[in-house]
């Protein structure tokens, strides 16, 4: 079972995990819980599509193979269970209309809303929930598709616009559907915050905070692209069909709210002819984030109901906060698009660094320099090996500056020349690092700043916690090199 396990997290390593844990296939350990989900699960999906053809042969040691892996699965789960308060105080009344409305128009599901301490409002277990059960089931029918635009009076008026997508086309019909008194859709609307507080929405003294940050150019270059994405549209649009495009639904603001809901509260959605497409999928959006999710894939509508189903991937308990992935994300492009940072250490937290690569060479023993054409860090807090040639840092990283020094370099061995140059390189990195760090400055918080300043500090903090524990590495591995040096004098 162990080295099934081993191999299915390999299969399920992405870029970022390869990067940093990929180096040593044959003692492939625990990377980080959803790795672990997706490997489990793996394993689950192969097992469950070789008992469904029959072979009565092998049934008894799949059967056993399957209930060793929905334990696993039981294990982490209770591992990375976070817990859930709800603050009862808060109302949830326009959620609550909305979830009504979705069961009277088909959707099925085990979820409750409530308002939970650190999260907002979330989706409630209202029974013991197991692997593969459907929390949430939704036809359809009740989904906000490109359909709904097409069957509008702007779509002809759009459809003319050069380069105009259909994701800006759902955008400016939900600009004006929001304030429609007879949609369909009125109590979805409704249930929706007046204001999204997104890194999209960040005053000019957060914006400013957040200097020495990449967060800083990713908000800049985003607002940017918004803005002249409206001035293209308008006034021109209300000037020329006032009707279809009011004015006073069209402003800036108006624009940027329904960007804000569109960034944080869309999906792609795979539907049954094959068509993907992007959508807003009313009740779903009460689904928060987290890096340890109970559902994980939820993106392909099924065919023989024609809705799309939520499943679980991890056993949630009743009372307990379910949650969802958004998918593979970095803390700056959440605080971005949807205005908040993850519980927990995120290992898609990573610092590119820019750094000249040389194209791919061999060593004199005819070993490839470096398959790696980018580098980057992240917290070595999140790595399991701290020794000595490693030090919680990333191989690939750690190899190009010691084939930079010496391109005959062999990891591993404990010559006097090869410790030499380990201490050059733990001296530049620190170097590096240690420059970058204090660039950022202090970072205190201040309980009466605004939400903006809030989250925009705590981001830097963490900016600030991952370079520190890179320099704090270089320094506890050049006592490692400088011991094992001792040792030729």
């Amino acid at each position: 079972m162990q080295i099934l396990v081993q191999r299915a997290r390999i299969i399920a390593l992405d870029e970022v995990e390869f990067y940093f844990d990929g180096t040593d296939m044959d003692s492939m350990e625990f990377c980080n819980p959803r790795i672990e989900l997706e490997a489990l699960h793996s394993i689950l999906s192969l097992v469950d599509k070789i008992l469904s053809t029959g072979n009565y042969t092998t049934m008894g040691p799949l059967r056993d193979l399957r209930d060793a892996t929905v334990n696993m699965i039981q294990e982490l789960g209770n591992m990375i269970g976070l817990e859930t308060t709800v603050v009862t105080s808060y109302s949830c009344d326009k959620e609550g209309h909305l979830l009504e409305w979705g069961k009277n128009n088909g959707i099925q599901t085990k979820l409750a809303v409530a308002y939970v301490e650190g999260a907002g409002r979330g989706a409630i277990a209202t029974e013991d929930l197991n692997v593969g059960d459907i929390a949430l089931d939704i036809p359809i029918s009740v989904i906000i598709s490109e359909e709904l635009v097409q069957e509008s009076d702007m779509c002809p008026i759009l459809e003319k616009v050069n380069g105009m997508s259909s994701e800006t086309m759902l955008l400016l019909w939900s600009m004006r559907e929001r304030h429609n008194r007879h949609s369909k859709f009125k109590l979805y609307f409704d249930s929706l915050p007046e204001v999204f507080n997104t890194g999209l929405s960040f005053g000019i003294n957060a914006i400013m905070a957040l200097d020495g940050t990449l967060l800083l150019e990713e908000i800049v270059q985003a607002k940017e692209h918004l803005r002249a994405q409206y001035d293209e549209l308008f006034p021109a649009l209300c000037l020329e069909h006032p009707h279809i495009f009011p004015a006073d639904l069209y402003t800036w603001e108006q624009f940027l709210w329904a960007c804000e809901l569109w960034y944080s509260n869309s999906t792609k959605i795979m539907f049954a002819d094959g068509k993907l497409c992007t959508c807003l999928v009313p009740v779903a959006g009460f689904l928060n984030h987290s890096l340890f999710p109970h559902i994980m894939h939820y993106g392909k509508v099924d065919a023989a109901s024609n809705s799309l189903k939520f499943p679980l991937r991890r056993p949630c308990k009743a009372g307990e906060q379910c949650y969802l992935s958004y998918g593979k994300f970095s803390s700056s492009h959440l605080v971005t698009f949807y205005g908040f940072l993850p519980r927990g250490d995120n290992p898609y937290d990573i610092i590119p660094l820019d750094i000249d690569t040389p194209e791919t060479g061999h060593c004199e023993n005819g070993d490839p320099i470096s398959d790696w054409s980018n580098h980057m860090v992240r917290g070595t807090w999140l790595s399991k090996n701290h020794g000595i040639f490693h030090y919680g840092l990333p191989t690939p990283l750690l190899d190009h500056f010691r084939r930079a020094l010496c391109p005959t370099f062999q990891t591993n061995i404990h010559s006097q020349e090869n410790l030499e140059i380990e201490l050059q390189v733990l001296d530049d990195l620190h170097s590096t690092f240690e420059n970058m760090l204090e660039t950022f400055g202090e970072t205190n918080m201040d309980e009466s700043e605004s939400w903006d300043m809030k989250l925009a500090m705590e981001f830097k903090a963490l900016q600030r916690r991952i370079i520190s524990s890179i320099v704090t590495s270089c320094n506890s591995g050049r006592k490692l090199v400088e011991q094992e040096l001792g040792k030729w004098t």
